[in-house]
């Protein structure tokens, strides 16, 4: 009996997911747990598995082409097997392409592959593979395509040296140019609606000073040893400190109960291709510095490549944002439901201040707390802030 290959929830918020490439073709021989294809969900691309053994009979769904979860993308059956009633009840895949692109579906296998208009004339692309090249400035036409009928597809743009502009240009003549969303931003919008409508925000503000966070750094890393301490480490430790300390902040609002966890899971938010994700560091206040400090740097390298698993972006309890390192001098954060608080990190920038009753210039970083009103009142964020700038203010407090 065909097995049906559909579209399976890879990630805890997927809703859709893009078919970057298949790794087995029609009439390949699978078994059971065999690796058929790469999906990028909202987060991370993904490998959706075989669930039954056989030849794999058609393809549904092309690459490129972004497909509901539960939907069919594929059929696994016997060689002598019917399954074309099974193929006639697939819904068509919706293309990745918005309204301004040229789709046009050619007979290339057993599934319609989809060809697009490129420079100098007809270039047979997959969705993905014209999007990649629109973003990186590279002209389809000197490349050569190693797909089905020797259609262009993401593995021949790998190794293309990349030459990104800020903005993808509108073309000569145009009044507009439509993008498509990726699967990243179609999430990023989503949550956001969840966030800043339903929950109640507000805010506080303080400034701290970061004269010795400075001193502190520059002396672990003149140790040359392990990797080098950023200011954003020590931010992540400190705050996972004070949240031991104020544990009404590390909490889930939960609808008809709030939630408080014993351990303290930051998200850390990184910014990727087209948009923004946060991955977790688990149990942060039961790590050293330079545990820390390797882990971030291990997850913000993997979240850029679309390499994390849901485990490693999923779960936290309070989120840091930093912008400082882009000039930013203060700024609000929406907070990720259910996570009930978020630090806003900006610039750290020499400032005059008055210390011991004389003007000096101090190195100042202001910190901008999210705080879901449902869960944090204002004195109990005061406090976690109070905290947090003491132990940031006289750093030598994380080592207790």
């Amino acid at each position: 009996m065909a097995t049906k290959v559909v579209m399976e929830a890879l990630s805890p918020t997927m809703e859709e997911g893009q078919l970057v490439k298949w790794l087995k073709q029609e009439g390949d021989t699978v078994t059971v747990g065999d690796i058929l294809a790469e999906v990028e969900t909202d987060k991370a691309v993904m490998e959706l598995a075989a669930r039954g053994e056989g030849i794999l009979r058609a393809i549904v769904a092309p690459e490129g082409a972004t497909v509901e979860v539960g939907k069919l993308v594929a059929v696994i059956g016997q060689a002598e097997e019917d399954i074309s009633a099974v193929v006639a009840a697939a819904p068509a895949p919706a293309p990745t392409e918005g309204p301004s692109a040229t789709v046009a579906p050619e007979p290339e296998s057993a599934t319609a592959a989809v060809a697009a208009a490129g420079v100098g004339g007809q270039i047979k692309t997959s969705p993905l593979a014209r999007r990649m090249a629109q973003e990186r400035g590279i002209d389809l036409a000197v490349v050569q395509g190693t797909g089905p009928g020797g259609r262009i597809i993401k593995r021949d743009l790998d190794h293309i040296a990349a030459t990104p502009t800020p903005t993808a240009p509108v073309a000569p003549g145009a009044e507009f140019r439509d993008e498509p969303l990726t699967q990243i931003r179609k999430t990023i919008a989503r949550r956001l609606a969840e966030s800043i409508g339903p929950v109640p925000h507000f805010f506080l503000t303080t400034e701290v000073d970061m004269e010795r966070v400075a001193e502190a750094r520059a002396s672990l890393n003149a140790l040359e040893v392990g990797p080098r301490i950023s200011f954003n480490d020590i931010i992540m430790k400190v705050v996972a400190a004070s949240l031991v300390q104020h544990g009404d902040c590390n909490a889930w609002w939960q609808n008809d109960h709030i939630r408080y966890f014993s351990d303290v899971h930051l998200s850390v938010a990184v910014a990727v291709e087209d948009g923004l994700i946060t991955p977790v560091i688990r149990n942060a206040n039961r790590k050293s510095l330079r545990e820390i400090a390797i882990e971030i740097r291990a997850l913000a390298e993997r979240a850029r490549e679309r390499k994390l698993k849901p485990e490693e972006y999923t779960g936290g309890t309070f989120s840091v944002s930093n912008l400082g390192m882009y000039d930013i001098d203060q700024f609000t954060g929406v907070i990720n439901p259910p996570e009930a608080g978020l630090l806003a990190v900006g610039a750290i920038m020499p400032k005059p201040v008055v210390v011991d009753d004389e003007l000096v210039v101090r190195r100042r970083m202001r910190v901008t707390m999210s705080c879901d009103h449902r869960v944090i009142d204002g004195a109990t964020g005061a406090r976690f802030l109070q905290t947090t700038r003491r132990m940031l203010e006289n750093p030598l407090a994380i080592i207790w």
